[in-house]
């Protein structure tokens, strides 16, 4: 079987699942594993974000939506070239990957010849049946089964942490504008032995005013902007830093605010997901996650001055 990627998240589920050598096609975003890095690239984005500010980001998305242009390319010629018999896509988000528009493109370029599974996880445990229909799909269902498996018991270790207490915890998913985080983020923050606030399990991320986090005045306040790693967030955080509003909240005062490689962990619901979660019960109860280990350099307190 052939298949082609049109989700950085299917693509990491596809080679945690032995399939590596049947992708023959990803997205530019597909660089988990490093040799994915090598496939064919079918579809870019029609913009280079790696220059342009969190705000130029979001006025971009916002002006290609509303006259409706295309956020991602697909190269006709190249997807004509691989010819995939299956192409794994999401119908989660039309901002973050290849959506609905970009499918039909390609589905009607190969004349309906591929076959194509949508994936739509909203929390952890549809994350985890994802990558059970990925398995099926495939033919790995024993390699699914497995790797399932192990994904919860991490998910187990975590959730039964012996904490003393729940911090009330503020995700913010964007900086400029403010976003709050939804999807599986609040569902991972209540496993992680937090309380959730702004946003609702299973729900989109939201766009939020500073005042509500005035409101919620959470004890933690964890920075995840999509696809952003920790450096890039580091440089976004300088202009709500120097809100006063933003100053006045109490973890901002008590330095308890960590940002986090969201692009890895936290943006992109596939197997990595369950170490956005180890992460978060790393950062919520450092003491009550000793056994858990990640990845060094994979979250970060930042400093009162800068938070």
């Amino acid at each position: 079987m052939r298949i082609v990627s049109f989700l950085p998240s299917a693509t990491e589920t596809l080679y945690e699942l032995g399939a590596g050598s049947q992708i023959v096609g990803v997205t530019h975003e597909c660089e988990f594993p490093p040799q994915a890095r090598k496939k064919p690239q079918i579809i870019r984005s029609s913009f280079d974000p790696s220059h342009m500010t969190a705000r130029d980001i979001d006025n971009k998305v916002v002006e290609l939506m509303r006259s409706d242009k295309d956020i991602y390319i697909v190269d006709e010629n190249a997807l004509k070239r691989v010819s995939p018999d299956l192409i794994v896509a999401q119908g989660l988000c039309e901002v973050c990957s290849p959506f609905t528009k970009e499918i039909n493109r390609a589905v009607n370029l190969l004349n309906g010849q591929p076959d194509v599974l949508i994936l739509d996880p909203h929390d952890l445990d549809d994350i985890l049946i994802s990558i059970m229909d990925v398995a099926e799909k495939i033919g790995k269902v024993r390699e699914g089964r497995k790797l399932v498996a192990s994904l919860q018991t991490r998910i187990d270790s975590v959730r039964s942490m012996k904490i003393k207490f729940r911090p009330t915890v503020l995700c913010v998913e964007w900086i400029e504008p403010l976003f709050t985080a939804g999807h599986w983020v609040p569902q991972m923050v209540e496993y992680a032995g937090g309380i959730n606030g702004l946003s609702t399990v299973g729900e989109p991320s939201r766009r939020m005013d500073i005042e509500e986090a005035e409101q919620l005045n959470p004890d933690i306040i964890v920075l995840m902007p999509c696809g952003f790693d920790i450096e890039r967030t580091l440089k976004e955080l300088p202009g709500l830093a120097s809100n006063e509003k933003w100053k006045s909240l109490q973890a901002v005062k008590n330095g308890k605010v960590y940002a986090v490689n969201a692009n890895a962990y936290f943006s992109k619901p596939g197997p990595r997901t369950v170490v956005g979660l180890e992460i978060m019960a790393k950062i919520l109860h450092p003491e009550a996650s000793q056994h858990i280990r990640v990845a060094k350099g994979s979250y970060k307190r930042i400093s009162k001055s800068l938070g």
